[in-house]
């Protein structure tokens, strides 16, 4: 299986190859759809673009850890995780049903 990382440089080279807009068009293309989704995160939004997935914040409480190596319980404070939920159209495509 092919490890290759997909970056943003990869995606604006795509959009250059696709659309036809310049290079530095492509790169401000791709900058200002990740700035946007960036945004959306931050202020508390969900996400959803079809037929890809969707992101979200998600709060965690503060909660009682473990060391694995010593065992002493440490407080792990609270914080916002980032969760990505992938659309029944992508899943089909990665498991080749598509």
């Amino acid at each position: 299986m092919d490890s290759r990382t997909i970056t943003r440089a990869d995606l604006a080279e795509a959009v250059y190859e696709e659309v036809g807009l310049s290079r530095n068009e492509s790169s401000e293309l791709v900058e200002t759809v990740i700035e946007e989704i960036s945004d959306a995160l931050i202020t508390g939004g969900n996400v959803k673009i079809s037929s890809f997935g969707s992101f979200s914040v998600k709060e965690k409480g503060e909660r009682i850890g473990r060391n694995p190596k010593t065992g002493v319980e440490v407080p792990i404070s609270p914080r916002k995780v980032l969760v990505f939920r992938a659309s029944h159209v992508l899943k089909d495509r990665i498991n080749g049903k598509a």
